[in-house]
């Protein structure tokens, strides 16, 4: 592994010269913490953006059974564990479990895990992913020659549940089979577990079969979809220029044959994994599905021997708008669709302060004294009341393209301020915290969200062990870029202990 010492020139490229573009406002506290914090970074290629993300885990064993792009990857959670130096059978946790890669490299590696997430995807797949060793591989086999025959009947003309953002995302015949299937399955007699992974073997399928594919912040659509041919048509009736003819992919899959694919892919993992099982205990998975926010503070003190996680990054990502097509299928309605999106972590312009509801949850368990200091702490972080000062002066010079990135960035970091504290209060002495985030930049200001997370992590008790910087920087977006220029942004991988 190549390791950057903190005197190498190449190191200046990872600093922020100038965190306000055109000196418009103050920089002063930002740049103090990079002078204070750049001495415990590490710029290494042990860690790159593929590991990082999802990518890795497109070829994983059992992990690649739910697509989940803002994940991180198995081959991560792996080589923070053998640094971490924990003891077997201790519990790690991840606050925020998403499609449960950590949990399943802990199984693998003889950890308890516990972890949360709200939405209804990462329930599933993690119950799923969960019973691996447990299956019936001839149950499976049975299941897959079964489905292989079906055809859905002449005159059927079920449909599968959408939202509105949803409608018509599927060609007519994918639509049917795919509600045709869920019913069959219901009404088979194959076990509870065995359904739930056929479930989640469509679930895996949803985007490739539609029309849309997952564009960061929201679902982008092929000008093949019925509904943006007749919004064209639309636009020329009005004399509107039409919307560009892109195309998601270039074949729309079948499904039985993308859902074949998946099933095969599941049950050759399932085969190897059986296969090579070689410990007396299977380590426990408790996921519980709420929000970090009011499961965290009712756990035990000292309890949790280390932390990995990715929080959704302050990046305007909206996973009720992305992961539509498959929490509609689970049932999700428009209304319960915006009740998730404000139950998420701030990281969208729709976001509300959470603070009043935070306080009544605190005082409802006699814990308002640990909300009053949670809320001060985040009072007193001077880089983080410098940086909402700048993007309130950038409002009124009409800087930002939403309004809400305020309130957004404010909430997110408020929020991430109570989920520190209290992992400091549940975590043993001596227990390590990973936090994988992404440095944003929103009306040509840069915000260090590694830094001021470390800054509030200290705050609250932890000691910095080590800031790993990936060598590879991101960029900004191309308004920004065209109207600031460019400042290439750290994507770290946070390190502290108690």
């Amino acid at each position: 592994m190549e390791q950057i010492t903190f005197l190498n020139q190449d190191n200046l490229k990872y600093t922020v010269e100038n965190f306000s573009a055109d000196n418009f406002c103050t920089d002063i506290r930002r740049k103090e913490l990079e002078s204070l914090y750049f001495n415990y970074v590490e710029i290494t290629d042990k860690f790159n953006r593929q590991i990082v993300s999802f990518q890795k885990n497109k070829k994983n064993v059992v992990h690649r059974w739910l697509k989940y792009k803002e994940g991180f990857s198995a081959e991560l959670v792996e080589s923070l564990l053998k640094e971490m130096k924990i003891d077997e059978n201790s519990t790690i946790m991840d606050p925020f479990i998403g499609s449960g890669t950590t949990a399943l490299v802990c199984r693998m590696m003889n950890y308890d895990c516990i972890g949360f997430d709200i939405l209804p995807t990462s329930k599933l797949a993690i119950e799923v992913k969960a019973n691996i060793l447990n299956y019936n591989i001839e149950e499976i086999k049975k299941l897959k020659e079964e489905f292989e025959s079906i055809e859905v009947p002449s005159g059927y003309d079920g449909f599968v549940p959408y939202v509105s953002i949803t409608k018509g995302a599927y060609p007519v015949d994918t639509d049917k089979f795919l509600s045709y299937i869920t019913k069959w399955i219901q009404e088979t007699n194959f076990s509870e577990p065995v359904k739930k992974l056929f479930i989640l073997s469509i679930i895996n399928s949803l985007e490739e079969t539609s029309y849309t594919i997952k564009s960061g912040q929201y679902l982008s659509w092929d000008y093949r979809a019925p509904k943006i041919i007749d919004i064209n048509r639309q636009r020329r009736e009005n004399g509107q220029k039409e919307l560009p003819q892109k195309k998601v992919r270039e074949y729309i899959k079948e499904p039985k044959e993308t859902i074949v694919l998946e099933l095969e892919k599941m049950l050759s993992d399932i085969e190897s994994l059986q296969g090579e099982k070689n410990s007396e205990r299977e380590s426990l998975i408790d996921f519980r599905q709420n929000s970090v926010l009011y499961e965290l503070p009712l756990l035990e003190d000292n309890s949790i021997a280390g932390v990995i996680t990715s929080p959704p990054y302050c990046n305007r990502y909206d996973y009720t708008r992305t992961y539509a097509l498959e929490l509609a299928y689970l049932g999700i309605n428009d209304d319960e669709l915006k009740k998730l999106r404000q139950s998420l972590l701030s990281c969208t312009v729709e976001s509300k302060s959470k603070e009043t509801e935070l306080k009544k949850f605190y005082k409802g368990i006699n814990q308002e004294d640990r909300y009053n200091k949670i809320v001060d702490i985040i009072k007193d972080d001077f880089a983080l009341q410098e940086v909402l000062s700048a993007l309130n002066k950038r409002k009124e010079n009409g800087d930002l393209n939403n309004n809400g990135i305020i309130r957004m960035v404010e909430g997110y970091f408020t929020e991430l301020a109570f989920i520190y504290a209290e992992l400091y209060r549940v975590c043993k002495k001596g227990a390590i915290v990973a936090f994988v985030n992404d440095n944003v930049r929103y009306g040509g200001e840069v915000i260090p969200v590694d830094f001021i997370s470390t800054s509030i992590a200290e705050k609250v008790g932890f000691q910095i062990k080590k800031i790993y910087v990936l060598k590879q920087q991101k960029g900004n977006s191309s308004q920004q870029m065209a109207k600031y220029g460019r400042v290439p942004l750290r994507k770290s991988i946070t390190i502290w202990y108690k």
